[in-house]
């Protein structure tokens, strides 16, 4: 397998800018959000299970899974969230390493929001956190996303606290600043992973 760049951050962070980055310098990138929406699509292995146990209301009109539905109900209920993450991290950790082992690029990105909450860190050789205050997270979760500050602030509050995240980062990267800056940030990474990956491979 590639050297594997663990890329996490609260929500809001600005992770996307980042491996959207990665990305057009041609670096495969793992996105465990993406994973997410594919086991539980009609069809996959979790979807069904889902429905049983949350209703129907949890179901668009075309069998989709409404993940909004789902959203406010296990961030309203820590036993609800925990129910989901037994049945749905499995899944999730399987696909994630079949499609590392796949990846082409030099080195390989898993962007996962839950990374350091999950056994997904043990996939890792560098863990990179992406950080901004946690005032920004909200401002720009509630523009993205049009949640309410309530609704935000208890996603917040069900993730890992932000020092935690970043005394378990290899890497920060401040994503508080401009885009140009995290232009540069982004070239100067790639150069270090490119050469760590380059020793390891020798």
């Amino acid at each position: 397998m590639s050297l594997v760049i663990g890329i996490t951050g609260g929500i809001g962070s600005g992770k996307s800018a980042v491996t959207d980055r990665f990305e057009e310098l041609g670096i495969v990138v793992v996105d465990a959000d993406k994973v997410a929406r594919v086991v539980v699509q009609p069809g996959g292995p979790a979807l069904d299970a889902i429905a049983e146990h949350f209703g129907a209301e949890v179901l668009l009109a075309d069998g989709q899974l409404d993940r909004a539905a789902l959203r406010s109900i296990i961030f309203a209920d820590d036993d609800e969230r925990r129910w989901l993450e037994q049945l749905t991290h499995p899944l999730i950790g399987q696909e994630i390493r079949q499609q590392l082992e796949a990846a082409g690029s030099p080195y390989v990105m898993l962007s996962s929001p839950l990374l350091l909450e999950t056994s997904q860190s043990a996939l890792a050789d560098l863990v990179v956190v992406v950080d901004v205050p946690e005032a920004m997270q909200l401002q720009r979760t509630m523009t993205r996303d049009n949640n309410d500050e309530d609704q935000v602030k208890r996603i917040i509050a069900a993730q890992l606290p932000r020092d935690t995240r970043l005394d378990q980062a290899d890497i920060v990267i401040d994503n508080s600043g401009s885009l140009a800056e995290l232009d540069g940030i982004v070239a100067e990474l790639h150069r270090e992973f490119l050469a760590r990956a380059g020793s390891r491979a020798s």
